[in-house]
């Protein structure tokens, strides 16, 4: 075994002990880890920009995304109204009014680029609160969601990567991402279908025909969620995002699919929902 391999499987290992940590413990393990996953992630993003010649406030945006993060907790279980969104008016306009006072010329860009990293990391996260109190248990926090969306990404990256080893010959999209094959996305994509097979007969909250749904929307937005962040890090010129996991890269790295897949597991479910 090569030191490399070893720093990277004890980092992707206490990544793991972490992460499910946070999950499954209660839901304030969940709260204190995903705030930090989100402020992390948020911070790799604009220290990319950073090396990209863009300045955003990245202070005050990451100020900002923690006030969302933690009111979008606050209003999935039902502390606060939804109308304390409202205060995003008041960050918005002081963005503006902050910027004048910086000495740099180009100002647009610099407010551009600080929402950008809200849009990108903060809000995509902050569906998760709506996904972990989604009602399975009379609106508690419940991992049940959360758990399967992880387990299906990683799964899905994992039944990718080894396809893709294998029998890996067409590009999927080889101008942003050359490893990737159309062989590996759909070894992937059949990994996720057997893993949601498993899954529902284990969680209770959709049925089987629901959690294969559910599997092939973790597949197609983690897919593209990772092709728009390997497209970021190439325009940046950077291989990873960050340095925190030895051997992995940085939180943004680990979290490219995520901020895809959560947002459309949050539509999902509330189709559900309403519909069904």
């Amino acid at each position: 075994m090569t030191k490399n391999f070893i720093t990277r499987s004890i980092s992707g290992i206490v990544f793991l002990a972490v992460l499910l940590s946070g999950i499954l413990i209660n839901q304030y393990f969940y709260l204190g880890v995903f705030i930090i996953v989100t402020v992390i992630s948020q911070f790799e993003l604009y220290l990319m920009f950073e090396k990209s010649g863009y300045f955003p406030q990245k202070r005050y945006g990451i100020f900002i995304g923690l006030v969302i993060y933690v009111s979008t907790y606050l209003v999935a279980k039902g502390l606060i109204p939804p109308t304390s969104y409202f205060i995003a008016i008041f960050f918005i306009i002081s963005l503006f009014i902050f910027q004048l006072y910086s000495k740099r010329e180009d100002h647009i860009k610099c407010i551009a680029f600080t929402i950008f990293g809200l849009v990108y990391v903060v809000i995509p996260l902050s569906t998760l609160n709506f996904i972990a109190f989604a009602g399975i248990n009379q609106d508690n926090y419940t991992y049940e969601y959360i758990l399967a969306m992880f387990l299906l990404i990683w799964l899905n990256d994992t039944g990718a990567y080894i396809f893709g080893s294998i029998f890996g010959k067409r590009k999927l999209f080889e101008s942003i991402s050359p490893k990737k094959t159309w062989e590996g996305t759909i070894g992937g994509f059949i990994v996720s279908l057997l893993t949601a097979l498993f899954i529902s007969e284990w969680f209770i909250g959709l049925n089987r025909l629901q959690w294969l749904i559910y599997a092939v929307i973790v597949v197609v937005f983690g897919t593209y969620g990772d092709l728009v962040e390997s497209h970021l890090k190439r325009r940046a010129g950077v291989k990873d995002t960050g340095t925190i996991m030895p051997g992995h890269g940085g939180l943004l790295d680990r979290f490219d699919s995520t901020f895809f897949v959560a947002p459309m597991i949050f539509l999902y479910l509330k189709i559900l929902e309403y519909f069904f």
